[in-house]
């Protein structure tokens, strides 16, 4: 799976058999914001939305950026994957 930066629209995209998977983000300075994730009916159940956020937080990591997690499935999704609290901004990490 590609998954590409659309700054323009601030939401990184994957076309996965025609159809568009997206997570939208909000920048501020060193951090993004992961706000919302979408994955179309057609693909559901086929781990693109976790195989997507992989791919996003590898993105932010190779950046030196750091992330915060609003949107429920990428928490949860952290929560399962704890490697990638440590790119996870200071005062949004569960304790």
């Amino acid at each position: 799976m590609r998954v590409i930066d659309n700054k323009e629209k601030n939401r990184f995209e994957a076309e996965v058999d025609g159809y568009k998977a997206i997570i939208e983000y909000s920048v501020q300075p060193g951090i993004l914001s992961l706000n919302h994730t979408e994955v179309p009916k057609e693909l559901s159940g086929q781990g693109i939305a976790s195989e997507m956020t992989e791919k996003v937080l590898l993105q932010i990591e190779l950046r030196g950026l750091k992330v915060i997690p609003v949107c429920p499935f990428t928490k949860k999704y952290i929560d399962k994957h704890p490697e990638w609290k440590s790119i996870v901004a200071d005062e949004h990490k569960r304790k």
